[in-house]
Formats: C-alpha cells, structure tokens, sequence
C-alpha cells in the first residue's frame, strides 16, 4: 500500500495519504494545511480520495480539510465531540497568528469501532480522549500502522493544557486502547518522527508504571 507522510503548515503535522495500488482509491488523514502539497502527490500516484478522517479539531490538523472536500468531494470523519472546536477555529487562528480557515462540514461522526475500508485494509476508528475530548487514533491492522493524532509521540505525549485536554485521559486512553497493540505497531504521531510500541513501552517516560 502506498503510504506518505507529509508534514504539513506551521506546525508541521503530519498528514498520512494511504493509497491502493490496484483501485487507486485513498484515505487522506489529517490534512492540516498545503494543499498543492497534497494534491501533488495525489496526482503522482493517481489516487482518488474516498474519505478524509480528522483525528482531532485543532486548527493545524483540519486546516485543509474544507478545500480538499470541496476538490474530491469525499466524505469528512471527525468524532462528534470535537465538533465545538471548529466552532472555535476563529480563536484556534489567533493562538497562531493565522487567517481563520473554512470550517468543514463533517460528513460522518467517527464514532468508536467505525471501520472505513481501503481494498482489503481495515482503517478502525480507536477514539483515545485526552488531548482533545473527541481526539482518535486510526489503527490499520494489515499494515501494523497507528495513526496516533497528537495522543502519543515519540518518548512523550499529546499536551493537555489547551481547552478540552485531561491528562488523567489522556495516559488512560494510551494505557486502554494503544499499549495492547502489537509491539510492532509502527506509530505515526501528529508531529515529528514514526515510533513503534515497543519503543515506546521501554522508553517513554510518561508511561512508565502505567
């Protein structure tokens, strides 16, 4: 499967573009800004977009998001209980310094469990709170691959002093949901470098104990 990451806008959040080879569909997640960047190298492996799944409602992952809807036409996921945070995307842009973007329709609640398929991958919605109220991970078991939004990092995890945030959530959602996948898990964080599990459970200091 065709996977790229694209570190994207201000703050460089990593933007996943999946694609299939053979039906040359695609699963954009977290477009955050840059658009051309996107589209370029969706146009490089002809893929067309059949979902944009947001795995959280700060402004650098959704900042892209309406434009590349109204360019595709393909269906936004978001969980419903970040919805008032794009409400509030006119303050998230004054916390950067940026003009305030489109607000994007969500075309489809990313409610736990929700599985949205790519050929024979399985992209599984695994909503992990914390961060955000309504932040997910997006965990594809065929390609051993997490999509972790801004919940885990490398040796460190998602902040939780911005409106919405609980870090008594957050370490829980990690300690629930993401520590029980295979050690071999390769871990996409929002920002900066690919992890895996393993590493993670040895070295991350803020999930030692859990």
């Amino acid at each position: 499967m065709i996977h790229v990451i694209l570190p994207v806008g201000q703050l460089r959040c990593n933007c996943s573009i999946f694609g299939d080879e053979q039906s040359r569909e695609g699963i954009v997640i977290d477009p955050g800004d840059e658009l051309a960047k996107i589209t370029e190298v969706l146009d490089k492996h002809q893929l067309k977009v059949k979902a944009i799944i947001i795995t959280h409602g700060h402004i650098d992952h959704v900042m892209g998001a309406a434009k590349l809807r109204a360019l595709t036409g393909a269906p936004v996921y978001m969980n419903e209980d970040d919805y008032a945070l794009l409400d509030a995307l006119d303050v998230q842009a004054g916390w950067l310094g940026v003009e305030t973007p489109e607000r994007p329709e969500i075309d489809m609640a990313a409610r736990d469990g929700l599985a949205v398929k790519l050929s024979s991958a399985d992209f599984n919605i695994i909503l992990t709170p914390g961060h955000t109220q309504g932040s997910l991970s997006v965990w594809i078991p065929q390609e051993q691959k997490l999509i972790a939004g801004d919940t885990l990092f490398r040796e460190t995890v998602g902040r939780t002093d911005l409106p919405g945030g609980d870090s008594r959530k957050l370490l829980g959602s990690i300690k629930t949901r993401l520590l029980p996948l295979p050690d071999n898990t390769m871990v996409i964080p929002g920002h900066g470098a690919p992890t895996t599990i393993a590493h993670e459970k040895e070295f991350n200091p803020f999930l030692q104990g859990l």
